[in-house]
């Protein structure tokens, strides 16, 4: 029994002492995570009658999934391109005679972000970089919500299906391991309405942000 605990701790310290050996000059890895996000921009209130209504940003955030692959080229300075599916969403306010309460908007994009970083110490760095956001899909509950209080074809969406944006943040490497956290955020609005009054269709604008966590193994 005392040999096989031995030979056990053994192999656990090579395994300690290979991943902190490991240093290479270009990683491919995986990586999966939770996105905390949200989408904030200009409240919207319209008139009195039949289709008033109120719709405002709402502080809480949604948790979705993020994941995919990622390359690192260099060591003290580098580049990390990714490719990932992101899950995000926002929760509004509808305050309206048919359609009271809360929003909750969920859509999927593909991420491209391309991080330029820099290592502080040998477990510590810090990077960012532009992004590109492909909307693959979204869960329709913003348009049905203003097709209820309008009683129209409304047509809200989200209207840019690639939205640019960027991300920043701190990450942490153990050996083959890394632990990264960002903010993300988008330059262009993703949503508007196609209401019938277009200057109250243009003060809709609204653009996503996200907190972001993920870990991640480089397979070499």
């Amino acid at each position: 029994m005392k040999k096989v605990l031995l030979i056990a701790l053994c192999a656990i310290g090579i395994s300690f002492s290979a991943s902190a050996q490991y240093d290479p000059a270009f990683r491919f890895g995986v990586k999966a995570g939770a996105n905390l996000s949200n989408v904030n921009g200009n409240d919207l209130a319209l008139g009195s009658g039949s289709n008033a209504f109120n719709f405002k940003d709402n502080s809480d955030r949604t948790l979705g999934f993020a994941g995919g692959v990622f390359f690192r080229f260099g060591r003290n300075f580098y580049v990390q391109p990714e490719v990932l599916l992101s899950q995000k969403g926002a929760k509004f306010n509808f305050d309206n005679s048919v359609n009271d309460g809360k929003v909750d908007v969920r859509f999927s994009n593909l991420d491209v972000p391309v991080l330029f970083g820099v290592r502080i110490a040998k477990f510590f760095r810090i990077n960012a970089g532009p992004m590109a956001s492909y909307r693959l899909s979204n869960n329709g509950k913003l348009s049905d919500s203003f097709d209820q209080a309008t009683n129209s074809d409304s047509k809200a969406d989200f209207n840019n299906r690639l939205a640019f944006g960027y991300q920043a943040g701190v990450g942490f490497d153990f050996g083959r391991l890394s632990l990264d956290v960002r903010y993300e955020g988008n330059f262009n609005d993703i949503v508007k309405i196609n209401y019938n009054n277009a200057t109250t269709a243009s003060q809709f604008g609204k653009k996503s942000n996200l907190f972001q966590a993920t870990l991640g193994f480089a397979i070499f």
